[in-house]
């Protein structure tokens, strides 16, 4: 069996200029511009490129975009006000929390007060039970991105074993797992 070299630089620049033509088809067609907030709690060095990458990209498709930047010590209460503000926002079409959050900031509270069709990382337990179900909805990126690198390299993933490894709460858990097995059976 040989290796096979998968290029995630190529294929993520043939995604992006799909999504730039559809974003201008968007625009062209129904006079809508997507809109992405993202919202980093603290300063951690990693998140802050992530998420600033986020912007980046959605300048470079014609996707709307704001990136809130808050203090470690921002409380609970402010960073679920600030989500209930977005998710009532009509210019605005998904919603990125940066995680991890700090520790005084239940996790799993913020996630459930995102709306799930505005949850673009595919965690609200509303989008988790959509996948599970084979519906659509917003999934989990590293996992869906994989599988997308996977399909467009034209790897057969059905009746295959798959391995994930990672010890993050976006990679490794049984979403993550599923996702693969379900792809991996053809579903």
């Amino acid at each position: 069996m040989s290796a096979t070299i998968i290029s995630g630089v190529e294929i993520a620049k043939a995604i992006r200029e799909e999504l730039k033509g559809e974003v201008s088809e968007l625009k062209e067609k129904h006079g809508v511009v997507p809109g992405l907030v993202t919202i980093l709690v603290g300063s951690d060095p990693g998140s802050v490129s992530y998420v600033t990458a986020k912007g980046k990209t959605a300048h470079a498709l014609g996707i709307y975009s704001e990136q809130i930047d808050l203090p470690s010590e921002t409380s609970e209460e402010e960073l679920l006000g600030l989500i209930d503000k977005y998710n009532k926002d009509d210019k605005i079409h998904g919603i990125l929390v940066q995680l991890p959050l700090p520790k005084h900031i239940d996790e799993g509270r913020v996630l459930y007060a995102i709306d799930p069709n505005k949850d673009v990382d595919g965690f609200h337990p509303v989008n988790v039970g959509k996948m599970v179900l084979g519906e659509q909805c917003f999934l989990p990126c590293t996992p869906h991105g994989i599988l997308e690198m996977l399909t467009r390299s034209g790897i057969e993933t059905s009746g295959k074993d798959v391995v994930i490894l990672g010890r993050s709460n976006m990679v490794g858990k049984p979403m993550d797992k599923l996702l693969f097995q379900k792809k991996a059976a053809g579903n």
